[in-house]
């Protein structure tokens, strides 16, 4: 019997397991210091998503009579992990609980399981349960470090009082630490006639901070530093590659630079939108899931225009602050038409593409 493979024949030595847990230590930087800045909340956040995350896993691959031997690949924690960093640390439990739940039930499982799914299964929980509650995913804590808060949030007791009866239970000392994101701060006062550089002066807003992650937001995504170190890394053990976020950071900067030079009251300058948000995150993260992204090098830079165009757009004229999500979770449903449309030329051939 003659078995006809495609190539390539040989192995990189890289399994799916090995992947997964590469990119998780790649995040133990942004996740380290999400402890650091939000206590114990930031901790039974991600020991939460993580623990659900793969309990979910294992009762899908129950249901369809597949081996639970899967669970070990890495994947279900990966995907608990990232869903907790780009959550606020004021979520609480049954919000932490219900997100892990989409996110591998309609993230990934419904679609056939890894490999199968067409968006990144994280960020389309942390989309559902924005818009659903809209509420509670923007209500932000000043990191313990930025402040003397009235709730400690070192302390056990507390954070599992917050955590499991909500903010509620606190809500006269949370008032005095809880603030809007810097995003959510200049898109407010824009809209109000206050210039970006006005609006960023009463934030007292410290692009210092902002990179090592004194600023307020997720718990993954306020130190820039960290998701640097995390990137680096990735890129280093050749887990990604340059394209998608060399490509979509550029974008987002230079579309930010132009418009800052046309007319700095209305529009914020690059830096600011480099350091803001989840950016960093989707970046490095998300929008290099090897899932979801396109497979060629072309295609991998036209997705990362394509996420830096929509990002900086919907934090510019779009009714949510943050756009790096959602601007993923679109480009996700062009890879398709990207990937025909970037294909390589067959060698051999003429420049037709076939």
């Amino acid at each position: 019997m003659l078995l006809m493979l495609s190539s390539p024949h040989a192995h990189g030595g890289d399994t799916i397991r090995v992947m997964m847990l590469t990119v998780i230590l790649a995040l133990l930087p942004a996740a380290a210091v999400s402890v650091y800045l939000f206590g114990w909340l930031a901790l039974l956040l991600i020991l939460l998503c993580m623990a659900v995350s793969l309990a979910t896993e294992a009762v899908c691959l129950k249901l369809m009579g597949k081996p639970l031997s899967t669970l070990l690949d890495n994947s279900a924690a990966l995907t608990g992990l990232l869903l907790a960093l780009t959550l606020p640390a004021l979520t609480p439990w049954w919000m932490a609980v219900l997100g892990s739940i989409f996110a591998i039930v309609l993230g990934k499982q419904i679609y056939g399981g890894i490999g199968y799914n067409i968006f990144n299964p994280a960020l389309s929980a942390r989309v559902i349960l924005l818009i659903s509650f809209p509420l509670q995913m923007t209500s932000w804590l000043v990191p313990m470090s930025a402040a003397t808060p009235p709730v400690d949030l070192y302390d056990l007791s507390t954070c599992l009082t917050l955590f499991f009866a909500g903010p509620d239970a606190l809500k006269s000392s949370l008032d005095a630490i809880s603030m809007a994101s810097p995003l959510g701060h200049v898109k407010t006062e824009w809209t109000l006639g206050v210039p970006v550089e006005g609006a960023l002066a009463a934030y007292n807003y410290s692009y210092l901070n902002a990179f090592l992650g004194f600023e307020t937001g997720s718990i993954g995504e306020t130190s820039v530093l960290a998701l640097l170190i995390g990137g680096v890394f990735l890129l280093a053990r050749h887990s990604i590659t340059w394209h998608i976020p060399f490509s979509y950071l550029a974008t987002v900067a230079l579309l930010a630079a132009l418009f800052n030079a046309i007319d700095p009251a209305h529009f914020a300058p690059p830096m600011f939108h480099l350091f803001a948000g989840g950016l960093m995150l989707c970046a490095f993260f998300m929008a290099t899931d090897p899932v979801s992204s396109p497979v060629t090098p072309l295609g991998q830079i036209v997705f990362g225009v394509g996420c830096g165009v929509l990002t900086w757009s919907i934090r510019s004229f779009g009714g949510y602050p943050e756009g790096a999500m959602f601007s993923v979770l679109l480009m996700n449903c062009a890879v398709p038409l990207i990937d025909h449309y970037c294909r390589p030329r067959v060698y051999g051939h003429d420049g037709r593409r076939v």
